[in-house]
């Protein structure tokens, strides 16, 4: 019985010690994708694109809805003293005036994300790719991109940023 719990004894020994060395072995990284896109230039470049490409109906819709709400406070000033078929039309016009603002609110809502996307899907499909060379280059096992916690000591983000940013010149 003693010689049974003593072989037990050394097998667990001897077991724990060959998951340590394992472990040491073992090399893991982890990428912080919403760092890449707030500070790699090809992140701020494809940024600065979506700004140029829809900062004019932008403008226009920020004027139609001033318009609308300048039209709206007349209307409330004016109410009043407006006959009711006036009244009615006015409001019926502000009514239809308010649904194609926001038909076009939505719709460039919807442009600008569908575009947000495609621009953010090519910023990490390069940065996947530096991700997998930094891991082939440091020999790492795994690169994980989500996480709840990461110990700074593994985080390789400054590293994919920096070769982001080299590879783009």
């Amino acid at each position: 019985m003693k010689n049974m719990f003593r072989t037990l004894a050394v097998s667990a020994l001897l077991g724990s010690l060959t998951l340590t060395a394992y472990a040491q072995e073992f090399k893991a990284g982890f990428v912080n994708t919403d760092r890449i896109f707030r500070e790699a230039n090809s992140a701020k470049a494809a940024q600065g694109k979506l700004e140029q490409e829809f900062s004019k109906r932008e403008r226009d819709l920020m004027a139609i809805g001033k318009s609308l709400k300048s039209a709206s406070d007349a209307f409330e000033r004016d109410a009043p003293t407006l006959s009711e078929s006036q009244r009615i039309a006015k409001q019926r016009d502000l009514v239809d005036q308010d649904r194609d603002f926001q038909r076009k609110s939505r719709e460039f809502q919807e442009d600008l994300n569908v575009r947000k996307n495609e621009e953010l899907a090519r910023v990490l499909e390069n940065a996947n790719k530096v991700v997998q060379q930094v891991a082939e280059t440091e020999k790492y096992d795994v690169i994980l991109q989500e996480a709840v916690y990461v110990n700074p000591k593994h985080d390789i983000t400054d590293k994919v940023i920096k070769a982001l940013n080299g590879s783009g010149k």
